[in-house]
C-alpha cells in the first residue's frame, strides 16, 4: 500500500472511530456556513429588493416646467414632452410615473386645489395611499380627508366645484405655478422635510397663493372689461374660461367616489380625471408636475442629463427624502448583517476549534506512539489539518444548501420575490468553511505536535 493510501486509510479510520466528535465538527461548520451564506445572499439581494419596495412609497424624482406662455398663463408640460422625459428615465432603469395638473377651484366659495390625474398612474405609483371608496372617474372625484372633514362629505355625497379664471390668471400664476412647480418641490427635495410625494407641496403652494376676498374685487373689475360667453355646460365664461363670482357657489356638480387619507398634504386636494378638469376649466393644457419612481442606479446623473437639455424646458430634481431614506435603510441593514456575520464567524471558529481540541485530546496516546515509531510532527499536523478541512468541506456543502433555502424563504416571506443561487458565492462559502475549520484547528494541532512520546508511553 502506498503512503498516500495509508494516509487516507488512517484518516478515515480515525474519523469513523470518533463519529460523534466528527459529527459535532461538521455541525459546527454547517451552522456557520448556513448562517454566513444566508446573510451574504440577503446582503446582495436586499439593496435591489429594498429599492423596489421603496419605489412603492412615492416618487424619488419630479419634473416641472421652467416657463409659462407669453400671456402669463400656465404652460405646463405637453404630452410629447412627458413621453420624451419618460423615455429618458426608462432608459436608465425601471420607472413608474404619474402626471398632475393643478387648478385653483372653489367649493362653497372657499378656495381649494383640484388635481387632474390619470387614476391608474397615481394608484400604481402611490401604493401607500389609503382610499376609502374608489378612485376618480368621469363625473366622480377623490377628495382628501381634510376636505371631507371640513365640508362634511362622505363617499357618495355630491359636491359642487366652481372655477374662476381670475384664481388662475397671470397674477396668481406667478405665485401658484412657481411655488407649486418649483419652490415647494425644491423644499421637499433639497431639505428632505415635508411630505413624501411632490404633489403635496404643489398643492400647498397653490392653496397658499389662492386669492382672498380682496382679490375678488380686482377680478370683478377686470371682468367688466372682458367679453363673457356661455360654456357648453351653461356656466359663464371669461376669457375663454369658466368664471364665477367669489360668493357664487354655482359650478359643476360631482359625486364623491372616494376619500384619500395619507396624513400628508394630499389630504387637502381634490382629485379628478384630466377630462373632467378640462371640461371644468374649458381649457386643455399640459401638466404641472411629473412624478417618477425611477430605478436608475445613479439618480444624480439622470437628473443632470434631463436638466442639461435646455430645449426641453423642464427641470428635474430628486425627492431627497425618499432617496435618503432608501440609502439609509439599506446601509443600516447591510451593517447589521456584517456585524452578525462577524459574530457567527467567531462562534464557528470556537465551535470547530473546541471539537478538534477534543479529538486531539482523545488521540493523545496514539500521537505519542506514532511519534515514538518515527512519525514526524509535520506528518501528524497535516493529517489533522486535512481532517479538519474535510469536516469544513462537508459542513460547508450542506450549510450552503441550507443557507440558500433560508435566504430563499426569507425573501419570499418578506419581499414576495425569489432569488437565484449565486454559484460564485456558493463556492466561496464552501471554501471559507474549510478554511475556518483549518484555522480553528491550528492551536490544538500545535499542541498535538509538541507531545513528548516518552511521557505518553510512560503513562501507559
Amino acid at each position: 500500500m502506498t503512503n498516500t493510501g495509508m494516509f487516507f486509510r488512517m484518516l478515515f479510520s480515525a474519523v469513523f472511530r470518533r463519529r460523534s466528535r466528527a459529527m459535532m465538527a461538521v455541525v459546527a461548520s454547517l451552522v456557520g456556513a448556513a448562517t454566513l451564506f444566508c446573510l451574504a445572499m440577503i446582503c446582495i439581494a436586499v439593496p435591489q429588493q429594498m429599492n423596489e419596495e421603496m419605489r412603492a412609497y412615492g416618487a424619488n424624482l419630479i419634473v416641472t416646467p421652467t416657463s409659462s406662455t407669453t400671456s402669463g398663463d400656465k404652460a405646463g408640460i405637453d404630452s410629447a414632452m412627458v413621453d420624451h422625459t419618460t423615455e429618458m428615465v426608462a432608459a436608465k432603469g425601471s420607472e413608474k410615473h404619474a402626471t398632475y395638473r393643478y387648478e385653483n377651484v372653489r367649493v362653497n366659495a372657499a378656495p381649494y386645489v383640484m388635481a387632474g390625474v390619470d387614476a391608474a398612474q397615481v394608484k400604481n405609483l402611490n401604493h401607500h395611499w389609503v382610499v376609502d371608496g374608489s378612485w376618480p372617474s368621469d363625473g366622480k372625484v377623490l377628495i382628501g380627508r381634510d376636505i371631507a372633514d371640513a365640508i362634511g362629505l362622505k363617499v357618495g355625497s355630491r359636491i359642487t366645484i366652481g372655477y374662476r379664471a381670475s384664481d388662475n390668471s397671470s397674477s396668481s400664476t406667478s405665485g401658484s405655478t412657481s411655488q407649486s412647480g418649483n419652490d415647494g418641490s425644491t423644499s421637499d427635495a433639497d431639505n428632505g422635510s415635508g411630505n413624501t410625494t411632490s404633489s403635496a407641496p404643489s398643492a400647498e403652494g397653490a392653496v397658499g397663493q389662492s386669492p382672498t376676498g380682496g382679490a375678488s374685487e380686482g377680478s370683478a373689475s377686470s371682468a367688466s372689461g372682458t367679453s363673457n360667453s356661455q360654456s357648453s355646460s351653461g356656466q359663464p365664461m371669461q376669457d375663454g374660461r369658466v368664471s364665477s363670482d367669489i360668493m357664487d357657489t354655482s359650478g359643476t356638480e360631482f359625486r364623491v367616489a372616494g376619500i384619500v387619507d395619507t396624513g400628508g398634504s394630499e389630504d387637502s386636494i381634490i382629485y379628478a380625471t384630466n377630462a373632467d378638469v378640462d371640461k371644468l376649466t374649458g381649457v386643455t393644457r399640459g401638466v404641472d408636475v411629473i412624478e417618477y419612481s425611477a430605478g436608475a442606479n445613479d439618480l444624480n446623473a439622470l437628473v443632470q442629463s434631463i436638466n442639461d437639455m435646455t430645449s426641453m424646458h423642464v427641470k428635474a430634481q430628486q425627492v431627497t427624502k425618499i432617496t435618503a431614506s432608501d440609502t439609509r435603510i439599506i446601509t443600516m441593514l447591510q451593517t447589521l448583517f456584517w456585524i452578525v456575520s462577524l459574530v457567527v464567524l467567531v462562534l464557528t471558529l470556537v465551535g470547530v476549534g473546541t471539537t478538534i481540541s477534543s479529538i486531539v485530546s482523545q488521540r493523545r496516546n496514539e500521537i505519542g506512539l506514532r511519534k515514538a515509531l518515527g512519525a514526524s510532527s509535520s506528518a501528524i499536523g497535516v493529517e489533522f489539518y486535512v481532517e479538519s478541512a474535510m469536516y469544513g468541506l462537508i459542513g460547508g456543502l450542506i450549510g450552503t444548501a441550507v443557507g440558500y433555502g433560508l435566504a430563499q424563504w426569507l425573501c419570499v416571506a418578506v419581499f414576495e420575490r425569489s432569488i437565484g443561487f449565486n454559484w460564485g458565492l456558493g463556492v466561496a462559502s464552501v471554501l471559507l468553511a474549510a478554511l475556518v475549520a483549518v484555522v480553528a484547528s491550528i492551536p490544538p494541532v500545535h499542541r498535538a505536535t509538541r507531545i513528548d512520546p516518552a511521557v505518553v508511553l510512560r503513562e501507559e
